[in-house]
Protein backbone atom coordinates (compact mmCIF):
# COMPACT_ATOMS: atom_id res chain seq x y z
CA UNK A 1 0.00 0.00 0.00
CA UNK A 2 2.98 2.43 0.85
CA UNK A 3 4.31 1.82 -2.63
CA UNK A 4 1.61 2.74 -4.51
CA UNK A 5 0.65 5.80 -2.69
CA UNK A 6 4.49 6.98 -2.92
CA UNK A 7 5.18 6.30 -6.80
CA UNK A 8 1.74 7.95 -7.44
CA UNK A 9 2.71 11.20 -5.09
CA UNK A 10 6.53 10.98 -6.72
CA UNK A 11 4.39 11.30 -10.04
CA UNK A 12 2.51 13.76 -9.24
CA UNK A 13 5.23 16.09 -7.77
CA UNK A 14 7.42 16.06 -10.43
CA UNK A 15 3.88 17.36 -12.59
CA UNK A 16 4.30 13.96 -15.27
CA UNK A 17 1.77 12.69 -16.88
CA UNK A 18 1.17 8.77 -15.95
CA UNK A 19 1.32 8.43 -19.72
CA UNK A 20 4.97 9.77 -19.62
CA UNK A 21 6.07 8.18 -16.61
CA UNK A 22 4.67 4.62 -18.13
CA UNK A 23 6.84 5.53 -21.38
CA UNK A 24 10.11 6.43 -19.43
CA UNK A 25 9.78 3.24 -16.90
CA UNK A 26 9.41 1.44 -20.37
CA UNK A 27 5.91 -0.22 -19.22
CA UNK A 28 2.44 0.08 -20.47
CA UNK A 29 0.10 3.15 -18.97
CA UNK A 30 -2.25 0.13 -17.87
CA UNK A 31 0.46 -1.65 -15.94
CA UNK A 32 1.46 1.69 -14.33
CA UNK A 33 -2.39 2.63 -13.46
CA UNK A 34 -2.66 -0.93 -11.94
CA UNK A 35 0.61 -0.40 -9.47
CA UNK A 36 -0.51 2.86 -8.91
CA UNK A 37 -4.14 1.49 -7.64
CA UNK A 38 -2.36 -1.23 -5.64
CA UNK A 39 -3.78 -3.65 -8.42
CA UNK A 40 -0.72 -5.50 -8.56
CA UNK A 41 2.56 -5.74 -7.31
CA UNK A 42 5.89 -4.85 -9.53
CA UNK A 43 8.96 -6.89 -9.01
CA UNK A 44 12.34 -5.83 -7.56
CA UNK A 45 13.73 -4.88 -10.90
CA UNK A 46 10.65 -2.30 -11.32
CA UNK A 47 10.96 -0.96 -7.80
CA UNK A 48 15.26 -0.15 -8.88
CA UNK A 49 13.55 1.47 -11.97
CA UNK A 50 11.32 3.59 -9.97
CA UNK A 51 14.04 4.20 -7.43
CA UNK A 52 16.78 5.20 -9.97
CA UNK A 53 13.83 7.70 -12.54
CA UNK A 54 12.63 9.70 -9.10
CA UNK A 55 16.60 9.46 -7.42
CA UNK A 56 15.24 8.33 -4.22
CA UNK A 57 15.96 5.01 -2.26
CA UNK A 58 14.19 1.83 -2.52
CA UNK A 59 13.59 2.24 1.24
CA UNK A 60 11.34 5.18 0.57
CA UNK A 61 9.55 3.80 -1.98
CA UNK A 62 8.57 0.93 0.14
CA UNK A 63 7.11 3.21 3.02
CA UNK A 64 10.03 2.03 5.53
CA UNK A 65 11.51 5.40 5.56
CA UNK A 66 10.32 9.23 5.47
CA UNK A 67 13.54 10.41 4.39
CA UNK A 68 13.63 10.02 0.28
CA UNK A 69 17.06 9.24 0.62
CA UNK A 70 16.04 6.11 2.91
CA UNK A 71 17.82 7.30 5.92
CA UNK A 72 16.64 5.77 9.46
CA UNK A 73 16.74 8.85 11.79
CA UNK A 74 18.13 8.55 15.37
CA UNK A 75 17.59 11.28 18.18
CA UNK A 76 21.36 12.57 17.13
CA UNK A 77 20.52 12.67 13.44
CA UNK A 78 18.01 15.60 14.58
CA UNK A 79 18.52 19.61 14.99
CA UNK A 80 18.01 20.64 18.10
CA UNK A 81 16.31 24.08 17.67
CA UNK A 82 16.79 25.14 21.17
CA UNK A 83 19.35 27.10 23.10
CA UNK A 84 20.84 25.18 25.96
CA UNK A 85 23.99 25.07 28.03
CA UNK A 86 25.33 22.20 27.18
CA UNK A 87 23.78 21.94 23.68
CA UNK A 88 22.00 18.65 24.40
CA UNK A 89 18.90 16.77 25.00
CA UNK A 90 18.41 14.83 28.75
CA UNK A 91 16.67 11.74 28.99
CA UNK A 92 15.92 8.73 27.18
CA UNK A 93 16.31 8.18 23.34
CA UNK A 94 12.47 8.13 22.81
CA UNK A 95 11.34 11.49 24.20
CA UNK A 96 14.14 13.31 23.05
CA UNK A 97 13.75 11.96 19.57
CA UNK A 98 9.49 12.61 19.84
CA UNK A 99 10.37 16.10 21.42
CA UNK A 100 12.63 17.24 18.42
CA UNK A 101 10.19 15.75 15.93
CA UNK A 102 7.92 17.98 17.21
CA UNK A 103 9.98 21.22 17.85
CA UNK A 104 11.46 21.26 14.25
CA UNK A 105 8.49 20.51 12.63
CA UNK A 106 6.44 22.99 14.31
CA UNK A 107 9.76 25.45 12.67
CA UNK A 108 8.47 24.08 9.44
CA UNK A 109 4.69 24.71 10.16
CA UNK A 110 5.01 28.28 11.01
CA UNK A 111 7.29 29.15 8.18
CA UNK A 112 5.17 27.87 6.07
CA UNK A 113 2.54 29.93 7.83
CA UNK A 114 4.01 33.22 7.93
CA UNK A 115 5.08 33.00 4.42
CA UNK A 116 1.18 33.81 3.71
CA UNK A 117 1.14 36.93 5.97
CA UNK A 118 -2.42 35.88 7.13
CA UNK A 119 -2.99 37.25 10.57
CA UNK A 120 -5.85 35.08 11.66
CA UNK A 121 -4.01 32.08 9.97
CA UNK A 122 -1.03 32.33 12.98
CA UNK A 123 -3.92 33.17 15.74
CA UNK A 124 -5.90 30.02 14.71
CA UNK A 125 -3.06 27.68 14.20
CA UNK A 126 -1.59 29.24 17.42
CA UNK A 127 -4.28 29.00 19.58
CA UNK A 128 -5.09 24.96 18.78
CA UNK A 129 -1.30 24.43 19.54
CA UNK A 130 -1.56 25.90 22.99
CA UNK A 131 -4.46 24.27 24.01
CA UNK A 132 -3.15 20.98 22.76
CA UNK A 133 -0.09 21.82 25.26
CA UNK A 134 -2.40 22.90 27.88
CA UNK A 135 -4.39 19.92 28.35
CA UNK A 136 -1.40 17.44 28.50
CA UNK A 137 0.15 19.96 31.20
CA UNK A 138 -3.14 19.79 33.00
CA UNK A 139 -3.28 16.14 32.86
CA UNK A 140 0.72 15.44 34.48
CA UNK A 141 -0.55 18.46 36.61
CA UNK A 142 -3.56 16.95 38.02
CA UNK A 143 -1.70 13.14 38.56
CA UNK A 144 0.40 14.60 41.31
CA UNK A 145 -1.44 13.97 44.32
CA UNK A 146 0.06 17.40 46.29
CA UNK A 147 -0.69 20.02 42.83
CA UNK A 148 -2.92 22.48 44.05
CA UNK A 149 -5.77 22.75 41.76
CA UNK A 150 -5.83 26.14 41.89
CA UNK A 151 -3.21 26.37 39.86
CA UNK A 152 -6.45 26.78 37.28
CA UNK A 153 -9.27 28.97 36.48
CA UNK A 154 -11.43 26.30 35.23
CA UNK A 155 -12.39 23.99 37.14
CA UNK A 156 -12.07 20.46 37.33
CA UNK A 157 -15.22 19.08 35.42
CA UNK A 158 -15.22 21.07 32.80
CA UNK A 159 -11.62 22.11 31.79
CA UNK A 160 -11.50 19.01 29.36
CA UNK A 161 -14.01 19.41 27.54
CA UNK A 162 -14.31 23.20 27.03
CA UNK A 163 -10.25 22.90 25.69
CA UNK A 164 -11.53 20.58 22.76
CA UNK A 165 -14.55 22.77 22.19
CA UNK A 166 -11.18 25.76 22.00
CA UNK A 167 -9.58 23.39 19.66
CA UNK A 168 -12.13 22.47 17.38
CA UNK A 169 -13.34 25.69 17.06
CA UNK A 170 -9.67 27.04 16.12
CA UNK A 171 -9.81 23.74 13.59
CA UNK A 172 -12.57 24.89 12.21
CA UNK A 173 -11.53 28.45 11.80
CA UNK A 174 -8.28 27.24 10.25
CA UNK A 175 -10.51 25.26 7.39
CA UNK A 176 -12.60 28.40 6.76
CA UNK A 177 -10.02 30.64 6.32
CA UNK A 178 -7.87 28.43 3.62
CA UNK A 179 -11.41 28.30 1.93
CA UNK A 180 -11.82 31.68 1.64
CA UNK A 181 -13.67 33.37 5.24
CA UNK A 182 -12.81 35.96 6.54
CA UNK A 183 -12.83 36.26 10.42
CA UNK A 184 -13.41 39.12 12.54
CA UNK A 185 -10.52 42.11 12.43
CA UNK A 186 -8.64 39.99 9.63
CA UNK A 187 -7.54 40.16 6.27
CA UNK A 188 -8.79 37.76 3.49
CA UNK A 189 -6.83 34.60 2.42
CA UNK A 190 -6.26 35.25 -1.06
CA UNK A 191 -3.63 33.32 -2.53
CA UNK A 192 -2.73 29.48 -1.65
CA UNK A 193 -0.16 29.58 -3.59
CA UNK A 194 2.43 30.27 -0.55
CA UNK A 195 1.57 27.12 0.54
CA UNK A 196 2.70 24.93 -2.40
CA UNK A 197 4.98 22.56 -1.59
CA UNK A 198 6.36 19.19 -2.17
CA UNK A 199 8.63 16.63 -0.43
CA UNK A 200 11.47 17.89 -2.87
CA UNK A 201 10.50 21.94 -2.03
CA UNK A 202 10.17 21.29 1.30
CA UNK A 203 13.62 19.51 1.71
CA UNK A 204 15.30 22.51 -0.29
CA UNK A 205 13.86 25.02 1.81
CA UNK A 206 13.98 23.79 5.25
CA UNK A 207 16.96 21.28 4.87
CA UNK A 208 17.37 20.88 8.71
CA UNK A 209 13.63 20.41 9.66
CA UNK A 210 12.24 18.68 7.22
CA UNK A 211 13.22 15.40 7.84
CA UNK A 212 11.52 15.31 10.95
CA UNK A 213 8.15 17.28 9.42
CA UNK A 214 8.22 14.08 7.39
CA UNK A 215 9.34 11.55 9.93
CA UNK A 216 6.50 12.98 12.54
CA UNK A 217 4.12 12.59 9.84
CA UNK A 218 4.85 8.82 8.97
CA UNK A 219 4.68 8.24 12.78
CA UNK A 220 1.11 10.15 13.26
CA UNK A 221 -0.61 7.87 10.18
CA UNK A 222 0.81 5.14 11.35
CA UNK A 223 -1.05 5.28 14.85
CA UNK A 224 -4.39 6.73 12.75
CA UNK A 225 -4.15 3.33 10.83
CA UNK A 226 -3.39 1.61 13.88
CA UNK A 227 -7.16 2.99 14.85
CA UNK A 228 -8.88 2.34 11.34
CA UNK A 229 -10.85 -1.18 10.56
CA UNK A 230 -9.20 -3.27 8.25
CA UNK A 231 -10.15 -2.93 4.46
Amino acid sequence: MEFNRIIKLLRTERGITQKQAAEDLGISQALLSHYEKGIRECGLDFVVRVADYYNVSCDYLLGRSAERNGMMLTAEDLPNPEKMKDGIYHGSVLPTMNKKLISNSLNVLYAKVGQCHNKALVTEISIYLMMAVYKMFRLLYAAGPHNAPTLFRVDGRRWSGYADAVMRSAEANVDAVLHGAQLPGSEPFEDAECLAMTTESLTREFPLYTSSLLNLVKTSETRVKGLMPEE
